[in-house]
Order: structure tokens, then C-alpha cells, then sequence
């Protein structure tokens, strides 16, 4: 397959979108997230982990203190893309990441997320 094929069939190819976790294993706290491209999104997280720049400041001294060996990352519930190429799958993305949220409560001391701030 010559190149121009590859990169077509790239970004015609759907990628994995829903609900991951970074979770340290020695502590067992997790950062709950959800997105559209899970394997960038992971590998973001992790370079910007190894660089010591990331927006997660208990996140990134954990990582520093413990090092990559200690966190492990993986998806917890993917979504299926319909059809439709202009679905949309934001909304349904917020409410899967919030069930997670909801069952795995990574606030505080179990975990890297902020808790949500309650609606008024």
C-alpha cells in the first residue's frame, strides 16, 4: 500500500473514543478522563508526565516520586460511533465519564479528579 493510502485509510479509520484512567498502582488513586481519540489522549498525558509539565499537579508529583512504573492506563468504556459523520458524541462522552466518576469517586484522597461542583 503506497503512502498516500495509508494516511487516507488512517483518517478514514475510527478511532476509540469513551472513558479512560491513569491509576497509580502503589497508592491506587486514578484520574478519571473521556474522549474522542483515547490512545492520543493517553499518550498525551503520559509525555506531558515524563516532560514534568502536566496540568495535574498531585498527578505529576506522584509520577515524579514514583516514576512511570507505577501507573498503569486503560480504557474503561468505549462508545460506538453511529453512522451518522455528524454525530457529535460530546454529550454522550460527559454522561459516560460522569457514571465513572460516580462509581469510581477519584476525589481527594482516592483519586487526581476534582469533585464536580454541584449545580445551583
Amino acid at each position: 500500500m503506497d503512502r498516500k493510502a495509508l494516511i487516507r485509510q488512517y483518517k478514514e479509520s475510527r478511532r476509540p473514543m469513551g472513558v479512560y484512567r491513569v491509576r497509580n498502582t502503589v497508592n491506587n488513586k486514578a484520574l478519571i478522563g473521556a474522549g474522542v481519540e483515547l490512545p492520543g489522549i493517553l499518550n498525551s498525558h503520559k509525555a506531558r508526565l515524563n516532560f514534568g509539565v502536566h496540568e495535574n499537579g498531585s498527578l505529576q508529583k506522584d509520577w515524579s516520586e514514583l516514576g512511570p512504573d507505577a501507573f498503569e492506563f486503560e480504557i474503561l468504556d468505549t462508545l460506538s460511533a453511529p453512522v451518522d459523520p455528524d454525530y457529535d458524541p460530546s454529550e454522550d462522552l460527559r454522561v459516560l465519564e460522569k457514571l465513572w466518576l460516580e462509581k469510581l469517586s477519584p476525589f481527594e484522597e482516592r483519586g487526581y479528579n476534582a469533585r464536580p461542583k454541584k449545580a445551583t
